[in-house]
Protein backbone atom coordinates (compact mmCIF):
# COMPACT_ATOMS: atom_id res chain seq x y z
CA UNK A 1 0.00 0.00 0.00
CA UNK A 2 1.40 3.66 -0.51
CA UNK A 3 2.85 5.87 2.45
CA UNK A 4 0.01 8.12 3.85
CA UNK A 5 0.88 11.83 2.76
CA UNK A 6 2.75 13.76 5.49
CA UNK A 7 3.77 17.10 5.97
CA UNK A 8 7.49 18.05 4.77
CA UNK A 9 10.62 18.03 7.30
CA UNK A 10 14.00 19.88 6.82
CA UNK A 11 14.73 16.38 5.15
CA UNK A 12 13.01 17.58 2.00
CA UNK A 13 15.16 19.44 -0.23
CA UNK A 14 12.68 22.30 -1.00
CA UNK A 15 12.28 22.91 2.35
CA UNK A 16 15.77 22.71 4.03
CA UNK A 17 15.90 26.47 5.34
CA UNK A 18 12.21 26.60 5.51
CA UNK A 19 9.78 27.03 9.07
CA UNK A 20 8.66 23.40 8.58
CA UNK A 21 7.51 23.40 12.29
CA UNK A 22 4.92 26.86 11.32
CA UNK A 23 3.78 23.76 9.22
CA UNK A 24 2.06 21.73 12.25
CA UNK A 25 -1.41 24.03 12.08
CA UNK A 26 -1.97 22.50 8.49
CA UNK A 27 -4.26 20.24 7.52
CA UNK A 28 -2.60 18.11 4.57
CA UNK A 29 -6.01 19.35 2.17
CA UNK A 30 -4.60 23.05 2.71
CA UNK A 31 -1.24 22.18 2.36
CA UNK A 32 -1.71 20.48 -0.87
CA UNK A 33 -3.98 22.88 -2.44
CA UNK A 34 -2.33 23.98 -5.69
CA UNK A 35 -3.48 26.67 -8.19
CA UNK A 36 -3.47 25.40 -11.45
CA UNK A 37 -2.41 27.59 -14.72
CA UNK A 38 -2.19 26.67 -18.08
CA UNK A 39 -1.65 28.98 -20.52
CA UNK A 40 -2.27 28.37 -24.07
CA UNK A 41 0.26 28.67 -27.24
CA UNK A 42 0.92 31.93 -27.99
CA UNK A 43 -0.98 33.22 -24.94
CA UNK A 44 0.39 35.39 -22.40
CA UNK A 45 -0.26 35.21 -18.40
CA UNK A 46 0.54 37.40 -15.35
CA UNK A 47 0.35 36.39 -11.95
CA UNK A 48 0.77 39.19 -8.90
CA UNK A 49 1.36 37.27 -5.78
CA UNK A 50 1.39 39.72 -2.39
CA UNK A 51 1.63 38.60 1.27
CA UNK A 52 1.17 41.44 2.60
CA UNK A 53 -0.74 40.78 5.89
CA UNK A 54 -1.48 38.17 8.45
CA UNK A 55 0.63 35.71 11.03
CA UNK A 56 0.64 31.97 10.81
CA UNK A 57 1.49 30.13 7.41
CA UNK A 58 0.83 31.70 4.59
CA UNK A 59 1.15 29.53 1.48
CA UNK A 60 0.61 30.06 -2.12
CA UNK A 61 1.66 27.18 -4.65
CA UNK A 62 1.22 27.20 -8.30
CA UNK A 63 1.59 24.74 -11.09
CA UNK A 64 1.86 26.20 -14.45
CA UNK A 65 2.13 24.87 -17.88
CA UNK A 66 3.59 27.33 -20.65
CA UNK A 67 2.60 26.50 -23.98
CA UNK A 68 4.38 26.67 -27.38
CA UNK A 69 5.52 30.10 -27.53
CA UNK A 70 3.60 31.38 -24.93
CA UNK A 71 4.69 33.44 -22.15
CA UNK A 72 3.93 33.84 -18.37
CA UNK A 73 4.81 35.98 -15.73
CA UNK A 74 5.26 35.76 -11.61
CA UNK A 75 5.88 38.85 -9.45
CA UNK A 76 5.42 38.93 -5.82
CA UNK A 77 6.15 40.25 -2.46
CA UNK A 78 6.31 38.41 0.39
CA UNK A 79 6.54 40.81 3.56
CA UNK A 80 4.05 39.17 6.27
CA UNK A 81 3.37 35.99 8.04
CA UNK A 82 5.53 33.51 10.42
CA UNK A 83 6.12 31.65 7.19
CA UNK A 84 5.64 33.18 3.76
CA UNK A 85 5.79 30.98 1.12
CA UNK A 86 5.45 30.95 -3.06
CA UNK A 87 5.99 27.61 -4.62
CA UNK A 88 6.05 27.55 -8.25
CA UNK A 89 6.09 24.38 -10.63
CA UNK A 90 6.73 24.99 -13.95
CA UNK A 91 6.42 23.29 -17.29
CA UNK A 92 7.99 24.73 -20.29
CA UNK A 93 7.17 23.74 -24.42
CA UNK A 94 8.76 24.64 -27.03
CA UNK A 95 9.92 28.67 -27.23
CA UNK A 96 7.61 29.59 -24.51
CA UNK A 97 9.28 31.75 -21.63
CA UNK A 98 8.90 32.48 -17.86
CA UNK A 99 9.92 35.61 -15.93
CA UNK A 100 9.74 35.57 -12.18
CA UNK A 101 10.58 38.36 -10.21
CA UNK A 102 10.50 38.39 -5.99
CA UNK A 103 10.91 40.23 -2.96
CA UNK A 104 11.24 38.82 0.89
CA UNK A 105 11.28 41.25 3.89
CA UNK A 106 11.34 40.71 7.64
CA UNK A 107 12.73 40.80 10.56
CA UNK A 108 11.62 39.01 13.84
CA UNK A 109 11.97 34.93 13.90
CA UNK A 110 9.80 34.88 10.50
CA UNK A 111 10.96 33.16 7.52
CA UNK A 112 9.80 33.91 3.89
CA UNK A 113 10.86 31.91 0.93
CA UNK A 114 10.28 32.08 -2.93
CA UNK A 115 10.76 28.20 -3.98
CA UNK A 116 10.50 27.24 -7.90
CA UNK A 117 11.22 24.15 -10.08
CA UNK A 118 11.21 24.40 -13.77
CA UNK A 119 11.15 21.82 -16.70
CA UNK A 120 12.27 23.02 -19.88
CA UNK A 121 10.85 19.98 -21.71
CA UNK A 122 10.96 21.19 -25.38
CA UNK A 123 14.02 23.20 -27.49
CA UNK A 124 13.84 26.76 -27.36
CA UNK A 125 12.32 27.79 -23.86
CA UNK A 126 13.84 30.57 -22.01
CA UNK A 127 13.43 31.70 -18.70
CA UNK A 128 14.46 34.60 -15.77
CA UNK A 129 14.11 34.66 -12.15
CA UNK A 130 15.34 37.43 -10.23
CA UNK A 131 14.55 37.44 -6.29
CA UNK A 132 15.64 39.92 -3.69
CA UNK A 133 15.99 39.75 0.00
CA UNK A 134 15.58 42.25 2.84
CA UNK A 135 16.26 40.96 6.82
CA UNK A 136 16.96 41.92 9.70
CA UNK A 137 16.63 40.61 13.35
CA UNK A 138 16.40 36.80 13.21
CA UNK A 139 14.33 37.01 9.93
CA UNK A 140 15.42 34.13 6.89
CA UNK A 141 14.84 34.73 3.41
CA UNK A 142 14.88 32.25 0.86
CA UNK A 143 15.29 30.97 -2.68
CA UNK A 144 15.73 27.75 -4.21
CA UNK A 145 15.38 27.34 -7.82
CA UNK A 146 15.51 24.08 -9.52
CA UNK A 147 15.73 23.93 -13.66
CA UNK A 148 16.33 21.05 -15.05
CA UNK A 149 16.81 20.68 -18.89
CA UNK A 150 15.49 17.79 -20.56
CA UNK A 151 17.78 15.86 -23.52
CA UNK A 152 16.26 17.32 -26.24
CA UNK A 153 15.63 20.72 -25.01
CA UNK A 154 18.35 22.50 -26.88
CA UNK A 155 18.71 26.23 -27.02
CA UNK A 156 17.62 26.46 -23.76
CA UNK A 157 18.16 29.60 -21.96
CA UNK A 158 17.91 29.85 -18.28
CA UNK A 159 19.04 32.20 -15.72
CA UNK A 160 18.57 32.80 -12.26
CA UNK A 161 19.74 36.25 -10.14
CA UNK A 162 19.37 36.13 -6.23
CA UNK A 163 20.98 38.68 -4.30
CA UNK A 164 20.22 39.18 -0.13
CA UNK A 165 20.81 42.36 2.28
CA UNK A 166 20.78 41.86 5.90
CA UNK A 167 20.58 45.25 7.79
CA UNK A 168 21.04 44.22 11.18
CA UNK A 169 23.48 40.70 12.70
CA UNK A 170 21.28 37.81 13.17
CA UNK A 171 19.07 38.23 10.08
CA UNK A 172 19.91 35.68 7.41
CA UNK A 173 19.61 34.77 3.40
CA UNK A 174 19.72 31.38 1.87
CA UNK A 175 20.21 30.50 -2.18
CA UNK A 176 19.77 27.05 -3.08
CA UNK A 177 20.68 27.05 -7.46
CA UNK A 178 20.29 23.67 -8.68
CA UNK A 179 20.65 22.71 -12.51
CA UNK A 180 20.44 19.49 -14.26
CA UNK A 181 20.88 20.06 -17.84
CA UNK A 182 20.80 17.23 -20.19
CA UNK A 183 20.79 19.11 -23.38
CA UNK A 184 24.28 20.22 -24.86
CA UNK A 185 23.42 23.37 -26.70
CA UNK A 186 21.91 25.42 -23.71
CA UNK A 187 22.34 28.88 -21.83
CA UNK A 188 22.02 28.30 -17.63
CA UNK A 189 23.39 30.56 -15.43
CA UNK A 190 23.16 31.78 -11.68
CA UNK A 191 24.77 34.09 -9.35
CA UNK A 192 24.28 34.75 -5.45
CA UNK A 193 25.67 36.96 -3.36
CA UNK A 194 24.77 38.29 0.32
CA UNK A 195 25.75 41.56 1.85
CA UNK A 196 25.38 44.92 3.73
CA UNK A 197 24.37 48.48 2.84
CA UNK A 198 27.15 50.12 0.65
CA UNK A 199 29.03 52.37 3.39
CA UNK A 200 30.54 54.71 0.42
CA UNK A 201 26.65 55.06 -0.72
CA UNK A 202 25.73 56.08 2.47
CA UNK A 203 28.13 58.17 3.35
CA UNK A 204 27.84 60.08 0.38
CA UNK A 205 24.22 60.68 0.84
CA UNK A 206 24.41 61.44 4.28
CA UNK A 207 27.17 64.34 3.24
CA UNK A 208 24.78 66.23 1.47
CA UNK A 209 22.25 66.08 4.47
CA UNK A 210 20.44 63.15 3.79
CA UNK A 211 19.06 61.80 7.53
CA UNK A 212 20.22 57.97 8.23
CA UNK A 213 16.44 56.79 7.96
CA UNK A 214 15.99 58.28 3.93
CA UNK A 215 19.02 57.19 3.09
CA UNK A 216 18.35 53.43 4.34
CA UNK A 217 14.70 53.88 2.47
CA UNK A 218 16.95 54.57 -0.71
CA UNK A 219 18.80 52.46 -1.42
CA UNK A 220 16.68 49.66 -0.37
CA UNK A 221 14.31 50.73 -2.69
CA UNK A 222 16.96 50.61 -5.35
CA UNK A 223 18.47 47.24 -4.29
CA UNK A 224 14.44 46.33 -4.37
CA UNK A 225 13.92 47.25 -8.00
CA UNK A 226 15.59 45.06 -9.76
CA UNK A 227 13.12 42.44 -8.90
CA UNK A 228 10.53 44.22 -10.72
CA UNK A 229 12.39 45.57 -13.94
CA UNK A 230 10.69 43.14 -16.52
CA UNK A 231 7.11 43.84 -14.90
CA UNK A 232 5.82 46.40 -17.80
CA UNK A 233 2.78 48.12 -15.55
CA UNK A 234 3.82 51.11 -13.45
CA UNK A 235 0.89 50.41 -11.38
CA UNK A 236 1.35 47.21 -10.49
CA UNK A 237 5.24 47.38 -10.26
CA UNK A 238 4.15 50.66 -7.92
CA UNK A 239 1.92 48.58 -5.68
CA UNK A 240 4.07 45.91 -5.04
CA UNK A 241 7.20 48.26 -4.18
CA UNK A 242 4.60 50.01 -2.06
CA UNK A 243 3.83 46.73 0.04
CA UNK A 244 7.65 46.31 0.45
CA UNK A 245 8.57 49.82 1.61
CA UNK A 246 5.58 49.76 3.81
CA UNK A 247 7.21 46.61 5.82
CA UNK A 248 10.27 48.54 5.38
CA UNK A 249 9.29 51.68 6.76
CA UNK A 250 7.60 49.97 9.91
CA UNK A 251 11.05 48.08 10.85
CA UNK A 252 12.85 51.56 10.62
Amino acid sequence: MPEAATLPTRRDEAWRYSDTDALAALDLGTFEDWQDIAVPAGGTHREIVTIAEGDGTQLRRLRIKVGEGATCEVFGVIAAAQLGRVETVVHLERGAHFEMGGITLGGSETTREFVSHLTHAEPEATSNQTVRSVHWGKGTGNFLGRIDVVRHAQKTDAAQDFKGLLLEKGASVNAVPQLEIFADDVKCAHGATVGQLDETARYYMAARGLPPETVRRLLVQAFLGDALVALDDDAERERLMDVALAKLEAHL
